[in-house]
């Protein structure tokens, strides 16, 4: 088992390498009585929390970023907010593309594992090669009190039936990814009066699995979640319980209980600067796609983005070259005015290879249909060149904007369903 370079696996790099955890999934398809998930929440350090939510291709830019400024960086993560698999579109894509372009860098993620079954192979091929998995009962007497719901599928079960359900997928994940030799990490919330006594357990059958290492964690009462009156268990608890649990399976005693968007050495705090960026980032169009890898650009003169969409004959495609220079793609004629809103329709079937459309002006019901397509609407002032290189190199376009628009997210839409990161 290779963890010389995972400051959670290894003891010996945790205060000399960090990590950064990539903020792209929100959902979770369970709830648990511990956890309350919040957004924005600087000063908050646990999982479930996180300042704003990327989309992949944003985090993408983020990523630059933090690997610029911060140089110790060895593990790239997906802990949440929500569960990765919760969001398995985002959760892979992101992954790819941290695998195209920065393919030494660990890949990690921590899941409850109800959804992580239909992806295993795919993980293993992508050498996403330490996993963990948030599993903290076995017995559905002690499970059925940590969960309200789990949402299995389209089903949303109860506690006793959803535990179940969970326990019976997160068994077979585990034996699946061992199988695959994924080193695997098992994260166990310890939480007084419901399942402290029971975690010696827990560590036996972990060990039966093969499970590389156990991290338990104290249980932090989240202000707002159904367990907020319990207290923190002591010091001197945990150590006893991982004594315990010790004699059956090794034990991760640093968890600082990290950020959904934590970066840098396990338990420091993110600077300013990079809150700041996160947050940028949140607000970028998302237009990185190899299928839809052009912009359109509703132009009078093709110097300005200075024309309302429903006046424009034709739109301005762009793209974007492997070295990053950018290049006109060609001209397109809109449809025809009249009929309704099966004009736009057109319209949008015309642009299915856009990421995104910069105007001057855009109605409600153009607006309505593009975004429905997830093209992004960019209504903009200023030169086209300036308005291209601020989207395909990842640049803040606050001064090019006219109002507050929808589409590019300018007020964080996830908030209030984020999901749990534990």
């Amino acid at each position: 088992m290779d963890i010389s370079n995972h400051p959670c696996f290894n003891t010996e790099v945790k205060e000399v390498l960090g990590q950064v955890h990539l903020p792209v999934a929100p959902r979770c398809n369970i709830q648990c009585n511990y956890c309350d998930r919040k957004t924005d929440c600087i000063d908050e350090n646990r999982p479930g929390v996180t300042s704003a939510i990327l989309k992949p291709s944003q985090a993408m830019i983020y990523l630059d970023y933090v690997l610029e400024k911060v140089k110790n960086i060895s593990v790239v993560g997906i802990i949440g907010p929500g569960d990765p698999f919760a969001n398995p579109d985002e959760t892979m894509e992101t992954l790819q593309l941290v695998q195209r372009k920065y393919p030494e860098m660990i890949r990690t993620l921590t899941t409850n594992a109800l959804g992580i079954g239909p992806y295993i192979d795919e993980l293993a091929k992508m050498k996403v090669n330490h996993i963990t998995v948030s599993l903290n009962a076995i017995d559905p007497e002690i499970g059925s009190q940590l969960y309200s719901f789990v949402r299995n599928g389209k089903r949303v079960l109860g506690p006793k039936p959803g535990f179940e359900v969970l326990l019976e997928k997160q068994l077979e994940a585990i034996t699946r990814l061992k199988e695959k030799n994924i080193i695997t990490k098992v994260n166990t919330v310890v939480i007084p009066g419901i399942n402290d006594g029971h975690i010696e357990t827990i560590a036996e059958k972990m060990a039966e699995l093969k499970v590389d290492i156990l991290n338990c964690i104290p249980f932090y009462p989240s202000k707002g979640s159904n367990f907020a009156h319990l207290k923190e268990p002591s010091e001197s608890e945990m150590t006893e319980i991982r004594k315990k649990a010790a004699v059956h399976i090794p034990q991760m005693y640093h968890c600082k209980r990290c950020r959904a968007d934590a970066v840098g050495i396990p338990g420091e705090k993110n600077s300013r600067k990079i809150f700041d960026k996160l947050q940028e980032c949140a607000q970028m169009p998302e237009f990185f796609s190899d299928e839809r890898p052009y912009v359109a650009v509703s132009s009078l003169d093709g110097r300005l983005v200075n024309q309302q969409l429903g006046k424009a004959e034709e739109l301005l495609i762009y793209g974007v070259r492997d070295n990053g220079g950018i290049y006109f793609v060609e001209a397109r004629k809109t449809p025809k005015p009249g009929g309704g809103m099966q004009r736009w329709e057109e319209l949008s079937a015309m642009l299915s290879d856009c990421r995104a459309l910069m105007v001057a002006g855009i109605g409600d019901n153009p607006r309505r249909v593009l975004s429905q397509k997830k093209i992004d609407i960019l209504e903009l002032d200023g030169t086209i060149v300036e308005a291209l290189e601020a989207v395909f190199e990842g640049h803040s376009m606050d001064f090019m904007v006219q109002r507050d628009v929808k589409a590019c997210n300018k007020r964080n839409p996830m908030a209030g369903i984020m999901g749990c990161g534990f």
